[in-house]
């Protein structure tokens, strides 16, 4: 399947040099890219990163808008260079200009928020829930202490979890 994607990117780099009648170096491609963001462009690293989930759950859009708008990001930064804004009017062009698409800076695809448990923690202030990651929980179990900032006292396991 990243095949496609990665047909696309070339394509969009193709569209790129014939418009701009000029070559562009080509990216390292990472799927590499989890939780909400479909696709990130690092600049100086001339890397591109996508998120496989999204791809896979929105492969036509994702080709189409996702791609371009990443890889205009890359050549918006090797034309213009440092100072431009991330979606400012150099992006916009690219994308109305060489990919005839809507300069749009977000998707609206459906993410699948991941289930997280939380430990409780109190300390004797009233409503006084800290909900504690499973990370910061094992740091308390290793020795770590954490305060109340009102009271100043040791928050303590409650033996209860919740799960968002």
């Amino acid at each position: 399947m990243p095949e496609l994607l990665k047909q696309r990117v070339e394509t969009c780099y193709q569209q790129a040099e014939a418009f701009f009648k000029r070559p562009f170096p080509r990216p390292q491609v990472s799927f590499k890219l989890r939780g909400q963001k479909a696709g990130v462009a690092h600049l100086h690293e001339n890397l591109l990163r996508f998120n496989l989930q999204l791809y896979r759950e929105n492969q036509d859009d994702f080709l189409r808008q996702t791609v371009a708008h990443e890889v205009a990001h890359l050549v918006a930064h090797q034309l213009f260079g440092e100072r431009i804004q991330a979606h400012g009017e150099e992006w916009q062009l690219i994308m109305r200009g060489v990919y005839e698409l809507p300069p749009n800076r977000c998707h609206n695809y459906e993410v699948q928020r991941r289930v997280a448990t939380r430990y409780i923690y109190r300390c004797p202030c009233p409503q006084s829930d800290f909900p504690f990651t499973a990370q910061r929980h094992k740091l308390v179990r290793q020795g770590r202490r954490y305060l109340c900032r009102r009271c100043r006292e040791i928050l303590v396991y409650s033996g209860e979890t919740r799960v968002e």
